[in-house]
């Protein structure tokens, strides 16, 4: 079993991704995984939406660069060692993971060209910041209630 991700080939500069995400709000679409990868003037975007067609369509419609591929989609135990586990199974059976990112959360890890000033305009929007403490705090609040 496989889902759709659609990539997206967009230059390496601020406001792209939101155009791309603003046709998929236009469209109707809503993103359930992204992941974003700078490779110098260029990028790659990567999403797993809900309606891949309708999304493929407002991009082309836009002249966007994008293909649609099929992604495994794993839904893994949040427990330590989880995440070994299933890539030692495909390690071991010489499957090369060539990337990967997580789907439908609130926690979204943003790598920006000026991380402090990032965090300064983001400090006064409708958005939490998470520390390392905050990530350490909420995996003992889970394991906790599951115990």
């Amino acid at each position: 079993m496989t889902v759709s991700q659609i990539s997206v080939f967009a230059q390496s500069k601020p406001g792209h991704m939101v155009r791309v995400l603003d046709l998929f709000e236009g469209a109707g679409v809503s993103v359930r995984g992204f992941s974003a990868a700078d490779t110098g003037e260029y990028g790659i975007l990567r999403f797993v939406v809900d309606k891949p067609q309708q999304a493929l369509a407002a991009l082309k419609e836009a002249g966007c660069a994008c293909v649609e591929t099929p992604v495994i989609c794993l839904k893994l135990d949040d427990v330590p060692g989880e995440l070994s586990r299933v890539m030692g199974v495909l390690a071991k059976c010489d499957i090369n993971v060539l990337y990967s990112y997580s789907m439908i959360s609130t926690y979204i890890v943003l790598s920006t060209t000026d991380p402090e000033r990032a965090r300064e305009l983001l400090a006064a929007e409708p958005v939490e910041m998470i520390s390392q403490d905050d990530i350490a705090r909420i995996v003992a609040e889970r394991a906790a209630k599951e115990a």
